[in-house]
């Protein structure tokens, strides 16, 4: 893939104002002007993929399509060992609310707890490492695209602690440290989350000289 990001706007296609302010900053310094696609009121697209790379993908190319510029998409999740790999690419999906659990919406405590039941359900000893994924496809409107991965160890915590992160960074506590995502400087989260780490990988490929 020779194309590289220059200058300009790029579409980050998501609605999660938290994700936006996230990537806005890991790429502020690299001069891209990044716009939300729930701000240019871009639909969502239906996430048919069975793998992070293939849902990233979909989103990115979505985006680029709809608004004719580049687009950045970020198809993250949370792997439990003991949970076989799960929830993974369907993390979101288990913050879904059903029609009998309230409004619409994601209800991401709820989630926490349902990886934290089927843990409990394994007994007092079992392993609590996981694991956070995060894939970034870049497409532009074209067709062409580019894939980066990133992962960060760690293991998993009950009763949730933090309010600085979202998602289940509650109950993730990285490889190394106490604390939660959660409860960390977001400045050190960005220096060491799975974001960052498939950040890391896009700025090299993206901005750096070869």
């Amino acid at each position: 893939m020779n194309r590289k990001l220059g200058s300009g706007k790029l579409v980050i296609a998501t609605h999660n104002a938290s994700k936006l302010k996230e990537i806005g900053a890991l790429l502020q310094p690299y001069g891209l002007e990044c716009i939300s696609a729930g701000s240019l009121g871009l639909p969502e697209p239906a996430e048919t993929g069975t793998t992070f790379v293939e849902n990233a993908l979909i989103k990115a190319r979505a985006a680029a399509e709809a608004s004719g510029l580049p687009a950045l998409a970020d198809d993250s999740g949370l792997s439990v060992a003991a949970l076989g790999g799960r929830p993974g690419v369907y993390t979101a999906d288990w913050a879904e609310r059903q029609w009998f659990e309230g409004e619409p919406g994601r209800d991401w405590y709820m989630a926490m707890g349902k990886v934290e039941g089927m843990l409990a359900e394994k007994g007092p000893d079992v392993q609590r490492d996981a694991w956070f994924s995060c894939t970034l496809a870049i497409a532009w409107p074209d067709g062409e695209h580019a894939v980066y991965e990133g992962r960060a160890e760690g293991r998993l915590t009950w009763p949730p602690r933090g309010t600085l992160g979202f998602g289940y960074d509650p109950v993730f506590v990285p490889a190394g440290m106490e604390q939660t995502f959660a409860e960390i400087d977001p400045a050190e989260k960005h220096r060491i989350s799975h974001r960052a780490d498939a950040f890391a990988k896009l700025v090299a490929d993206q901005f750096q000289p070869a």
